[in-house]
Parts: structure tokens; C-alpha cells; sequence
């Protein structure tokens, strides 16, 4: 047999790419396309929780895009108190391997992938279900997919208005000082979730709770707007879904599969199923369901992350590590 290779791609590779805004959300909404084609195959998210005692877990997310002639698996793990020993939260490998032999193809450092492809979701999530005048922000969670949300929605929104708040006040200061300095605006540090969320055209909530406690009122969403929720354990009311016009998911395969997720007690209670749910954000890319269509529409996108968007921005960051020359030849066999 003929030498095989693949290419690693580490994080320094990755940061040197300098992709562009515009260069994640094309390849991720370039994901959501196949998708909404059924050109793709995606497997709900399985998790492995090694011992109660590590307070964190693994995310194992598994696809195939069939226009890129590439199968991903990548595992991710999500361990909230990472932060005391100077670590992020959530650190990932991504295996993308040709899907018509099996063999490997690249491997990357996943995690600033994660965080990015996380914020392009978000944001083209509002692209399509927020009102396209939004401009006030209110945003839930410091931690670094929260970046991403926020850069990316302001590059389609132009924000006259961002608002962020977290559990500990070093975070929300660092991560509002960090959004100032790169997007050119202020940001207000609020105090509580309350003062950051009532009246936002736009609300993201990325908490990182231990355990689902309900922080987000239904009685602050003001009528027109879009709510995001994608934390761990969930931080809204079961109220939430009922002042709704239009909830949409990112697979509902996933929605309903496995213990986590802000919406999972009400899949689990029986409030959120394939009735009331109004689709999946693919099906509103390629044009087989409506957006947004009307101004005082209050609609509602949960997205637990797709293995599909890792895939296709990772597809997009070996493209470019080629044309700069950038990543490893390791030889597999």
C-alpha cells in the first residue's frame, strides 16, 4: 500500500488563518444548504460523563456532507470550572475522514472552530427569524462562543446597542472590554439578567448554569423579538415557548435527543414536539419554509450545534491552510 497521509492543523495554524467573518458564516450557512437539500447525514450528539466529580462532560458529534465528500467526527469537552485553572471550557478535536474509504483525511484543533462556527449559527439564525432592523443586543454568558455570537450578529446587524452579563463580574468585564476594543462600540455590563434582556430586539442566552435554574423571565421578551437559548442546562421558563410565533431548531433530531439543552424540559414535558415546532434552519436557508414574516413576529431558535457546521468550516479552514501553506503531513500508514 501506497503511503497515507493527513493533515494536522493545530491552533496556531488555525489563528493564522485569518478567516474572515464573512469566510465562517459563508462555509457554515454552506453547511446549513446541504443540509436543507438532504445532502447531508447528521447523528444526534452523544455525551460521555467520565465521573460526577470532574463537573464536565464530553461531546461526541458525528456527520457527513456529501458536497464536500466529507465525514467529521469531533469530540469536545465541556467542563464549566475549567476557568480556575486558566483553561477554556470547552476544548475539541475535529477527524474529518473521506467518506468513500474511511480514511483519514485532516485533523484540527476544533477549539476556536467550535466557538466560531457556534456564533455563525447564531447569527444566521437572526439573519433569518430576527427582525431586520434589530439593533439592541442582550446577551447572556462570557464564555468564548459568546465572542463569536456577538462579532458576528454586529457584522450583520450593525448593533447600536450591545448589552452583555454574566455570572462573575471579572468575566463580563473582560469579555465587554474585549467586544469594545475589537468592534470599535461600547458595551454596557449590566448587573442582572433582567436589565440586560428587557426591551433587546435580540436575545442570546448562553449561561453556563451547574444546573437548570429558570434566570430568563418569559415577562421580559418584548414582542417582535428573537430569543437565542443554547446553554447546557436550560435558564428559561417553560412559558417561553408559549409566547412564540415561530420556534426553530437547528436538527430535531438532536433537539430531542440526549439529557442537555435549554429547551429540554419542554421536549421532555411534551411542550415542544414536530406540531408546534415550525422547522429546522436549513429548511428556511434553501427556501423550503418561511423566516421571519412580519415585524411583531417573537420567534425562538435553539441551536445545540452541529456536527455539519464543524465540518463545513473545518473543510473551509484546510482550503485555506493550503493556499498559505500552513499545517502538518502526518503519516497515518
Amino acid at each position: 500500500m501506497e503511503p497515507v497521509w493527513f493533515t494536522f492543523l493545530n491552533a496556531s495554524d488555525v489563528e493564522q488563518l485569518e478567516l474572515t467573518d464573512m469566510e465562517i458564516l459563508d462555509a457554515v450557512e454552506g453547511g446549513l444548504r446541504a443540509q436543507g437539500l438532504g445532502e447531508t447525514v447528521i447523528e444526534p450528539r452523544v455525551h460521555l460523563m467520565p465521573d460526577p466529580a470532574f463537573d464536565g462532560h464530553f461531546n461526541v458529534l458525528r456527520g457527513y456532507i456529501a458536497p464536500l465528500a466529507l465525514a467529521g467526527v469531533k469530540i469536545v469537552g465541556d467542563y464549566v470550572g475549567n476557568y480556575r485553572q486558566g483553561l477554556p471550557s470547552e476544548m475539541a478535536l475535529l477527524n474529518l475522514f473521506d467518506p468513500r474509504t474511511g480514511m483519514p483525511v485532516a485533523l484540527l484543533d476544533a477549539t476556536a472552530l467550535t466557538e466560531m462556527r457556534t456564533g455563525a449559527l447564531t447569527a444566521l439564525g437572526a439573519r433569518h427569524l430576527a427582525r431586520p432592523d434589530a439593533k439592541v443586543l442582550g446577551h447572556i454568558g462570557a464564555r468564548a462562543t459568546s465572542y463569536w455570537n456577538v462579532r458576528l450578529l454586529d457584522r450583520i446587524f450593525d448593533l447600536a446597542e450591545i448589552r452583555v452579563h454574566s455570572r462573575r463580574p471579572e468575566s463580563r468585564e473582560a469579555f465587554a472590554e474585549r467586544l469594545q476594543r475589537e468592534l470599535g462600540k461600547p458595551v454596557v455590563v449590566t448587573e442582572d439578567w433582567k436589565s440586560c434582556v428587557e426591551g433587546a430586539d435580540i436575545v442570546v442566552e448562553a449561561s453556563r448554569l451547574e444546573r437548570p435554574e429558570p434566570l430568563l423571565r418569559t415577562e421580559w421578551i418584548s414582542p417582535g423579538s428573537l430569543v437565542v437559548p443554547y446553554g447546557t442546562n436550560s435558564a428559561v421558563e417553560l412559558s417561553l415557548t408559549d409566547v412564540m410565533d415561530k420556534i426553530v431548531v437547528d436538527d430535531w433530531g438532536q433537539a430531542h435527543a440526549g439529557p442537555f439543552g435549554a429547551l429540554r424540559a419542554h421536549v421532555d414535558s411534551g411542550r415542544l414536539d414536530e406540531v408546534n415546532l415550525h422547522g429546522e434552519l436549513g429548511e428556511i436557508v434553501v427556501g423550503g419554509k418561511p423566516g421571519r414574516e412580519s415585524a411583531d413576529e417573537t420567534n425562538l431558535f435553539w441551536h445545540r450545534g452541529l456536527s455539519l457546521s464543524d465540518i463545513a468550516l473545518g473543510a473551509a479552514m484546510l482550503k485555506k491552510a493550503e493556499e498559505r501553506g500552513l499545517g502538518q503531513k502526518l503519516r497515518f500508514a
